[in-house]
């Protein structure tokens, strides 16, 4: 038997000799060939002990399989009190749990996935909606009966509806007035981007597709200059873009005006293949071919003319 470990007392002598009945217990609890050698014992109380033995688990190390046993004063009977694993000093942990909003990482939704978000959102803030309270669509409105519910709406929608042409009686309506011209440019909506949202999103593309990005590093040019950046709206327009080049890393991707790759519209302009000059005709003069050979090897000059040989002769 090993050398006990103690807390606050010497464990009592009868217990820490029932190592067979601890170990008897651990086999019972655990599957066959699973409990190993005795580790060490704990006096956890007047005659309480606790034997632990060596788990030979694959998926279990360091855990220790502990059985507790006791027995009554003036008894010598020896009584089974419990049987678990527990992990050891060195034991193998699963990792601390973390709660799903912080695990979750680009990518990881799938169709048919939602995505809740909280009504306290930083990187959200209520939008225009015409007056004070949150739309009834927003999820951050109070929680009101249905009848009530669809009282509002049809009232909302009879206001913006029912209006005439524009007046100057109109005009003066000015929530009604302006909560159309918010619907009109897509910004009555419950929630919209706040600016801490935007600027943690602009950090986040900066990152993927920034200045500092090896391939950035070694593009010819940015992409400030590149005839395959499609402008964005809105503030962004002035410090990102998309890239169109269907051969580009980024295609596709938000990027920095910054960034660049070997992709760039102007990095390596292909030369046109030259053309050949146009050919030249000489229609206005006459090319003169004589008749015969020179007999001294020249040149023969033309006869002139009306003036004709004999071939015959010599």
């Amino acid at each position: 038997m090993s050398a006990a470990t103690t807390r606050s007392r010497t464990p009592d002598r009868l217990c820490a000799e029932a190592v067979d009945i601890a170990r008897a217990a651990a086999e019972e609890a655990a599957a066959p060939g699973a409990v190993g050698e005795h580790v060490s014992l704990v006096s956890e109380g007047d005659r309480v002990v606790t034997h632990f033995f060596e788990c030979l688990e694959s998926g279990y190390r360091g855990w220790r399989w502990a059985v507790t046993i006791a027995r009554a004063s003036r008894a010598k009977n020896i009584t089974l009190d419990e049987a678990v694993l527990l992990p050891g000093p060195d034991a193998l942990l699963a990792p601390e749990w973390v709660p799903w909003s912080e695990r979750l990482r680009p990518g990881d939704m799938g169709p048919g996935d939602l995505l809740p978000t909280e009504a306290e959102d930083l990187r959200l803030e209520p939008g225009y909606t015409g007056e004070d309270m949150p739309p009834p669509n927003s999820v951050i409105a109070e929680v009101m009966p249905s009848d009530d519910l669809a009282e509002r709406v049809e009232a909302e929608d009879a206001e913006l509806t029912d209006r005439g042409p524009w007046t100057d009686a109109t005009a003066a309506n000015g929530r009604g007035a302006i909560a159309a011209l918010a619907e009109e440019l897509g910004m009555r909506r419950a929630r919209v981007l706040s600016r801490y949202g935007l600027h943690i999103a602009a950090d986040r593309w900066d990152e993927s597709y920034g200045a500092k990005t090896p391939m950035a590093q070694a593009a010819p040019a940015n992409c400030v200059s590149c005839g395959f950046l499609v402008p964005m709206a809105g503030s962004l327009r002035q410090a990102f873009g998309v890239c169109a080049n269907e051969f580009s890393p980024a295609d596709g991707h938000v990027v920095s005006l910054s960034y660049g790759c070997g992709g760039h519209s102007e990095a390596a302009v292909m030369p046109k293949p030259p053309t050949p000059p146009p050919p030249v005709f000489d229609s206005m003069g006459v090319d003169e071919f004589p008749l015969r050979p020179a007999r001294d090897g020249g040149s023969v000059e033309p006869e002139p003319d009306g003036e004709s040989e004999d071939l015959g002769h010599s």
